[in-house]
């Protein structure tokens, strides 16, 4: 839940400014994303009743969270958001960190503080990455390809895996990334909106690579050949590489 923030009230004390941004359309979104909060207390996450409030940039904030009689005696407590919007999942680790299906949130730390003392660290703005899940409305006609992401050696479904397809244009040679995530049940379907590889500019077949990955030192693969491949459920197997 959130509501709007107007522009007369500060975020400057925020612990924590969201970004969330469609991945697939490439543009920033705000309609429609929830956020919750936890706090870390005696080994376990204990849910909390504040609200995220959206500013103008569609950013999500928490501009009262650390705020406290005496910051310079409390010490900095471990907070995480977690995001959900319909036909959406969030990805959760920054651009450039290791990927994980284990996070189930950003995390952060909410330093004390109140008027005369600020918070002993400066925040900045971070992305929250919302990739298409299953129930993503795709436009009609739009190329996908659908299966599920399975441990190989138990063959027990993993959800949250991060599936995704990369090549370049024939023309061109522009790069392109599809991804998405697998559901509860390890269920997913990928958007291949870029032409695959192919034996010559005349060939009909398109050969694509599906890379599966559950966390760093645990992946899996398969090719898709398009469009023999187009209504087949393919299966990735997970295992330690």
């Amino acid at each position: 839940m959130s509501r709007f923030l107007p522009l007369t009230r500060s975020t400057l004390h925020s612990p924590a400014w969201f970004i969330p941004f469609d991945d697939h359309a490439g543009r920033v979104r705000g309609a429609g994303v929830t956020v919750h909060l936890d706090r870390f207390d005696d080994g376990a996450w204990v849910p909390l009743d504040e609200v995220a409030v959206r500013t103008p940039s569609a950013a999500f904030a928490y501009p009262g969270l650390g705020r406290c009689a005496e910051p310079w005696a409390a010490r900095p407590r471990r907070h995480r958001a977690r995001f959900a919007a319909a036909g959406y999942q969030p990805l959760y680790p920054a651009d450039g960190e290791p990927f994980s299906a284990g996070l189930v949130g950003v995390e952060f730390l909410v330093h004390p503080h109140d008027d005369a003392h600020p918070p002993a660290v400066a925040t900045q703005p971070r992305l929250v990455r919302l990739l298409p899940s299953v129930s993503y409305p795709y436009p009609p006609g739009l190329r996908t390809v659908h299966g599920a992401v399975v441990d190989a050696a138990t063959g027990a479904p993993i959800a949250n895996a991060l599936v995704e397809a990369r090549g370049r244009t024939s023309r061109d040679l522009t790069p392109w990334h599809e991804r998405t995530l697998s559901d509860a049940a390890g269920a997913f379907r990928l958007a291949l909106r870029w032409e695959g590889e192919k034996a010559d500019e005349h060939a009909v077949e398109e050969t694509f690579r599906l890379l599966a990955l559950d966390r760093p030192g645990r992946s899996g693969s398969l090719v898709v050949r398009l469009p023999q491949d187009t209504e087949r459920r393919h299966v990735i197997e997970i295992r330690e590489q």
